[in-house]
């Protein structure tokens, strides 16, 4: 016990044996809707040549890699941070990479990814960049991607929806025409409101408990009333058809693992694509982690005043490794999740909590078949929570100076507005650079700051550079 003790300095960080064992089981529950929505999100889409993941595959990898990685982190850094695979990134590879590539050459881009992020951290790189960004917009990545999240969960179930039209481009319901009256997503505005009074009244295991409420009702809606797949009839479940069959627990499917393909989208794509590709998701999850970061290092006590925690660097390497052990298992990159802060508050503060939250994920494996039968209107309510939850982080923000303000709202509002994290990182780090230095304080921003702007500018130019090479 000393030893461990020693190891991951628990009782030099206010902490007990206890404390840790209790914090990893709260941060599991708070965490364990990612083995539903990661392969909601990831299966049944069809690739460039019309393939898809199935989603007891996705979900047993979901799993895995979260495990795999939450372990390593908590033995490295030490750190009572948790990782499963990141919802804004595997958005954009189901939504944005499979459009043009297979799903083994998106998931060769991901490794691609964690390779130049884990070189970026290990030569100091990345430590640089991440000083030089302002709290500021460290926060409003947080907060921004917190706004896609919740976005993506109220298109997902209906709640929201394109009309088709210039104007108004959204409006409520499937198709925009003001009906939410649709039994799925009457089920979804339940399970958000059960869920959201359970995470008010601070329950623990709220979300889940939530998931697990309103995936009954549906169960038992689905039994009476049998609406089926909205394929086959308008009011049915928009992607899974809560119903069950078969034996709850299986062995895990893990077939996906090495289904990559590192260079094959370089000859479908071509060099630019392939570049802006690669560019995308090393920004996006370069910085969805940075915010994710400064705010739990903030919530347990660790940081100081700019986000700077103990054994900063190994921590970026690990998480850099998150997005190669992701891709190579097809499960996306896997990051630094905010609701590691439900085991902070618990009273984790060392990497022993990691090995109990890791370890239940490895568990997990072996319930994918029962998580196959959560509808997507169910589990769009926990986007929704999970989003709201991080889009609160902008309460740490001082906006009264417009010219902070501006580019903290524009970052926070184009994530969701575009459908796209990395359109909201540029915007707000062109619109710093150029609003701070129009009030005087040029002097402050850092030089890497003014680089990863204009790298942003290219990024936002790309078809006109694709035109002017001739791509």
């Amino acid at each position: 016990m000393n030893r461990l003790d020693r190891f991951f300095e628990i009782s030099e960080r206010g902490s007990t044996l206890t404390n840790e064992i209790r914090g990893g089981v709260v941060t599991f529950i708070a965490m364990a809707y990612i083995i539903v929505l990661n392969p909601i999100i990831l299966s049944g889409i069809d690739d460039v040549t019309g393939s898809q993941l199935e989603f007891d595959q996705v979900s047993a990898v979901t799993s895995l890699a979260a495990g795999v990685m939450t372990i390593l982190f908590g033995l490295i850094s030490r750190l009572p941070f948790a990782f499963a695979a990141g919802l804004g990134l595997n958005s954009f590879v189901a939504t944005t990479l499979v459009d043009s590539l297979t799903w083994p050459e998106a998931m060769g881009l991901v490794v691609i990814n964690g390779l130049i992020i884990v070189a970026l951290a290990a030569t100091g790189l990345r430590r640089l960049v991440f000083d030089a960004v302002p709290i500021q917009l460290k926060i409003a990545i947080t907060a921004g991607i917190g706004l896609f999240i919740l976005f993506i969960g109220l298109v997902d179930a209906g709640f929201v929806g394109s009309t088709g039209t210039p104007s108004p481009p959204m409006g409520l319901g499937i198709g925009g025409a003001g009906d939410i009256s649709t039994v799925p997503t009457v089920i979804f505005v339940f399970t958000l409101l059960v869920t959201g009074i359970l995470v008010a009244r601070r329950v623990r295991g709220g979300i889940l408990i939530g998931l697990v409420a309103g995936t009954v009702v549906a169960v038992v809606v689905e039994a009476i009333w049998h609406l089926g797949s909205a394929v086959e009839k308008p009011g049915g479940w928009s992607l899974s058809v809560p119903t069950l069959s078969g034996s709850p627990f299986a062995l895990p499917d893990l077939s996906l693992i090495g289904d990559v393909s590192l260079f094959g989208s370089f000859g479908r794509i071509g060099a630019i694509a392939f570049v802006m590709f690669v560019f995308t998701l090393v920004f996006a999850n370069f910085f969805d982690a940075m915010g994710s970061f400064t705010g739990l290092a903030r919530e347990s006590g660790l940081a100081d005043d700019q986000g700077i925690f103990p054994r900063l660097r190994s921590a970026l390497i690990v998480e850099g490794a998150g997005a190669v052990v992701g891709g190579a298992t097809s499960a996306s990159s896997q990051t630094v999740f905010v609701e590691s802060g439900a085991g902070i508050e618990e009273g984790a503060r060392t990497g022993l909590a990691n090995l109990v939250t890791g370890v239940l994920f490895m568990a997990a494996m072996f319930i994918s078949p029962l998580a196959s039968i959560v509808p997507t209107e169910v589990a769009a309510a926990a986007l929704v929570v999970v989003g709201t939850m991080m889009a609160a982080h902008l309460r740490h923000i001082d906006i009264s100076e417009f010219s902070i303000a501006l580019p903290v709202v524009l970052t926070v509002a184009t994530m969701p507005f575009s459908y796209s994290i990395a359109n909201g990182i540029g915007v707000g780090f062109i619109v710093w650079v150029v609003t701070r230095s129009a009030a005087g304080k040029a002097r402050e921003i850092s030089p890497l700051m003014w680089i990863v702007a204009a790298g942003f500018v290219v990024y936002f130019a790309r078809g006109w550079v694709e035109s002017l090479l001739g791509m």
